[in-house]
């Protein structure tokens, strides 16, 4: 299907997110997102190469549908910004903020303020609708995949901070999805290689890693994302896959209202629920309302082929509100906006990571 001959195609959303291979869609690729199981697409450096480019992407990927797809990132700062140059400004890592926060508590929260607004202006901007920020995790100084991701071991900074960082992305037009519930940042093991166990009681993890969620903050959260860590001393399954975890703790104790999405079904930590279509079934029985399929679109491709959920309205309706509403539609547009300038001018006076 070619979008820029045919009429969009006209289809609810639907509850998974895929990715595409490089800087164009390919006619297969076109194919798929039309697929009406899709609801949205991540995008990741290799999917960039420049501001003109990235620009075209997201709006062929707009025009496939109607609703559009939502189009997300994971798009930190520090080591994990996928876009970098061309129209995107370096963002610290957020550690660099806790770090600023020891300094100086106001100039901390402008300056996560500032990072929110640039980060999610300069996606905007772009056509990416989403970025999968910010990290909630506290740093216990001891996980490999988490580290500088998150701000700081105390959860009421960590909180405080990601407070304003998410009303920055707010001001820009876009909503926040808080990762990884309950927390990832105890255990050493990283969920791409690994199946992580934390050996915690729910008392501890409830005190510390879900304060930030129970914080201002939780009620600001468009989205949250599940870690793929088991707790064993709470629910044999991984958190993504439990309906523990995500309707009884997150739901209904914590009062969460928005979009709950899997983390990436084909990390060595879904591993445990078995194939593709299983790792799917469970992850939306436990109650993510949409699943990630990512760097592997031959399971894409049979998750899509033998799928038949049975999605919910209220889940739909989740979905739906995803959609940004964008400030700037352009790159130019954003460049001439003094609030914008103002922002990046103290994302610019952060000082260098401290000791």
């Amino acid at each position: 299907m070619n979008s820029t001959t045919q009429d969009k195609l006209h289809l609810p959303l639907g509850p998974v997110m895929l990715d595409v291979a490089g800087t164009a869609l390919t006619d297969e690729e076109r194919e798929r997102l039309c697929d009406p199981l899709v609801g949205g697409v991540i995008l990741f450096a290799r999917n960039f190469t420049g501001s003109e480019q990235l620009s075209a992407l997201t709006a062929e990927i707009h025009a496939l549908r109607d609703p559009a797809l939502v189009i997300a990132v994971d798009h930190e700062g520090g080591r994990v910004q996928r876009f970098r140059t061309d129209g995107f400004t370096r963002l610290p890592s957020m550690r660099r903020l806790g770090q600023l926060w020891a300094q100086d508590h106001v100039a901390a929260l402008d300056a996560a303020r500032a990072v929110g607004y640039v980060l999610a202006s300069e996606l905007l901007a772009h056509g990416v609708d989403l970025s999968f920020a910010p990290v909630l995790d506290l740093d216990y100084g001891c996980s490999r995949v988490i580290g500088d991701r998150s701000f700081h071991r105390d959860p009421q900074v960590a909180a405080s901070l990601a407070q304003a960082l998410a009303a920055g992305m707010a001001e820009a037009g876009m909503g926040c999805v808080g990762k990884h519930f309950p927390g990832h940042g105890f255990v050493e093991a990283d969920s791409h290689l690994e199946i992580p166990v934390d050996e915690r009681d729910f008392d501890a993890i409830w005190n510390e890693d879900i304060v930030p969620y129970r914080h201002r903050i939780g009620r600001q959260l468009s989205g949250v994302m599940p870690a793929h860590v088991i707790y064993p001393k709470v629910d044999p399954n991984p958190a993504g896959f439990s309906p523990f975890w995500l309707q009884d703790v997150l739901r209904g104790r914590v009062g969460f209202k928005g979009v709950v999405f899997s983390d990436d079904l084909t990390m060595e930590g879904a591993a445990v629920a078995g194939d593709i279509l299983a790792r799917a079934k469970a992850a939306y029985a436990a109650g993510c309302d949409m699943v990630l399929v990512c760097n592997r679109p031959d399971l894409a491709a049979d998750l899509l082929d033998r799928w038949v959920p049975e999605v919910q309205p209220e889940s739909r309706a989740r979905i739906g509100a995803l959609r940004a509403r964008p400030q700037f539609c352009d790159p130019f547009s954003l460049e001439l906006s003094p609030v914008y300038q103002q922002a990046r001018g103290t994302v610019a006076e952060i000082p260098a990571e401290l000791a």
